[in-house]
């Protein structure tokens, strides 16, 4: 392409005027005259300086080559430029060419070697500099500092990329020891740049910063490689680790943090959130799939350490819930709340689908034998209470999930109910066949439990526990009364135990004791004092007396009405 006379003359004077002034090789690398050669060397002695790193020979004979070129274009005025100089143009662009793609090879290894590079680094910074004052003049070339920064880019991705990383065959935890080398990674090599290549550098090139920066964009690609081989919820979750704690602490004493793209953190935790609800799910599923092994294979129940029958599928939801609420509350607390929702909403229709595999694979008990018939009663105790506990344990999650565990008290409620009335069907039914049986296990299980020292009266509430445990004591009552039972020595223990535990005043309490020796004289020292305990654990000398005047009435052969056994089956 043709070029002006005035256009060519004009780019002259420019670079004649930048070639007169005095200027410093030290920090600027500014040119000076004598420094350029008059004459050019040939191209294959210009590409020979770049391929053995000789940058600034190469670099001077190709600013002497563009001047040459310039005088010649200017020469030729606005006729058509002849083929020679149009390839010796072309030779120019090539080599610069040549020259940046060589400059980008040593940024790219600097981090690497950073000891072999150092000198050579200091070129580059000069070159670049050089070239950004040059911007504008013919045979210029645009994008040196863009082209440094890629190649720091570049040479980041390198080191990722040795990052070794097991399959998922190889080794099960295969992703969180590659993000453990991963970050071992960023900071050693945020290292070498801080000890080792800032000193090549001016101080505006913000060295270290691109650094930092190259790695957060690296890493960022990297982690969403390592995001589609992902399938697993631990896997999801050393991601989520990796990015919001591990990653920006390996730096923190650099003062300096790489903050992942929102986009990707946010997909993370979706995708998590996602694999969490399906492994929820998941677990639910093999809970029935467990306890329908239990009613198939006829196990026993669970009891507690104390006799208490219940069931352990509560307890697994409950650490389920748990470990999931306290394993995201470190990476995301609105995250947390949101899988501790969907957990709560999930147990509903949990509730509804156990309700009916229990129903189906149980009701073949009631028409064997009468040991099969109790084991029934006994897997309805064990879930009324073990879901009872369930209800209980989510009481912890109401604050920020109300709506939820308000939902979850009604089914939960409800399935109790249900149960309970299947229960009392039953025993409405089938009541001349062991009516007497079920009357004495469920008075021998109601009053056991006050036996536990699991809880105990405050602030005058006994009170109000004996009124409630005398209504449900008559209620029971009614039920066996109703049903046909014989047991008629049982109904007054619920009195007796309702006054003690109702009482007012202590020193009363050791009349009531004569009744309730008299009709059951079985009853133990260790037995009254739990009642004692539930009415109030606090220690009194009253309490201390009425225990004597049990231990004189024990000893004196108080007369009794009967010599039926009752608490000496209690533990």
């Amino acid at each position: 392409m043709a070029k002006s006379p005035t256009f060519a003359k004009n780019i002259f004077q420019r670079l004649t005027m930048r070639r007169s002034k005095k200027q410093s090789t030290s920090d600027n690398f500014e040119i000076n005259n004598t420094e350029i050669p008059l004459k050019p060397c040939t191209v294959l002695k210009i590409r020979d300086y770049i391929q053995t790193d000789m940058l600034k020979e190469a670099y001077l004979n190709l600013l002497s080559m563009r001047l040459k070129l310039q005088k010649e274009w200017e020469a030729v005025g606005e006729g058509a430029p002849p083929t020679d100089l149009v390839n010796k143009q072309t030779d120019a662009s090539m080599l610069l060419g040549t020259l940046r793609n060589k400059m980008s090879v040593i940024v790219r290894n600097s981090s690497a070697l950073p000891s072999c590079n150092k000198e050579l680094l200091v070129y580059v910074t000069h070159i670049i500099l050089e070239e950004e004052k040059r911007q504008g003049e013919p045979g210029a070339m645009q994008g040196w500092r863009e082209a440094w920064r890629d190649a720091i880019r570049d040479g980041v991705q390198d080191t990722l990329k040795k990052v070794h990383l097991d399959s998922h065959e190889e080794n099960a935890s295969w992703l969180a020891v590659h993000l453990g080398l991963l970050g071992k990674a960023v900071v050693e090599d945020l290292e070498r740049v801080k000890t080792e290549l800032l000193s090549s550098y001016p101080e505006d090139f913000n060295v270290f910063e691109t650094y930092v920066s190259c790695h957060r964009e690296a890493v960022g690609e990297h982690l969403k490689i390592l995001l589609e081989k992902v399938t697993e919820l631990k896997d999801y979750y050393a991601l989520l680790d990796f990015i919001v704690h591990r990653y920006p602490s390996d730096l923190r004493d650099k003062q300096r943090t790489l903050i992942m793209e929102e986009d990707l953190l946010n997909k993370i935790k979706t995708l998590y959130y996602h694999r969490q609800m399906d492994d929820f799910k998941s677990a639910l599923e093999n809970i029935i799939i467990i306890e329908k092994e239990v009613w198939t294979m006829k196990k026993t129940p669970y009891r507690t350490d104390d006799g208490f029958l219940t069931s352990e599928t509560y307890m697994d939801i409950c650490k389920l819930i748990a470990s999931y609420a306290g394993n995201l509350e470190k990476i995301d607390e609105n995250l947390g709340k949101s899988v501790v929702r969907f957990c709560l909403e999930e147990l509903n229709p949990f509730h509804t689908r156990f309700e009916e595999e229990f129903s189906q694979h149980t009701s073949s008990l009631l028409t064997s034998d009468l040991l099969d018939c109790c084991l029934w009663v006994q897997y309805h105790i064990s879930y009324i209470n073990s879901f009872n506990s369930l209800k209980e344990n989510m009481q912890c999650y109401k604050e920020n999930c109300s709506a939820q565990v308000e939902q979850l008290e009604k089914q939960v409620d409800e399935l109790i109910q249900r149960l309970s009335q299947t229960l009392i069907n039953h025993f409405k039914t089938d009541v001349k066949v062991f009516v007497n049986g079920v009357h004495y296990y469920v008075a021998r299980e109601y009053v056991s439990q006050l036996m536990k020292k699991k809880y105990s009266c405050k602030k005058n509430k006994n009170e109000d526990a004996a009124a409630k445990m005398r209504e449900q004591w008559n209620e029971l009552k009614k039920l066996f009364e109703d049903m046909g039972s014989s047991l008629n020595w049982l109904y007054p223990l619920g009195d007796y135990l309702s006054d003690i535990i109702g009482m007012k005043n202590e020193k009363k309490i050791k009349e009531l004791l004569i009744p309730l020796v008299s009709n059951y004289p079985d009853i133990s020292k260790k037995q009254l004092s739990a009642v004692l305990y539930f009415r109030d654990n606090s220690f009194s000398l009253e309490k201390h007396n009425v225990i004597n005047q049990f231990t004189v009435l024990k000893r004196d052969g108080l007369n009794t009405n009967h010599d039926h056994s009752f608490f000496t089956d209690i533990e």
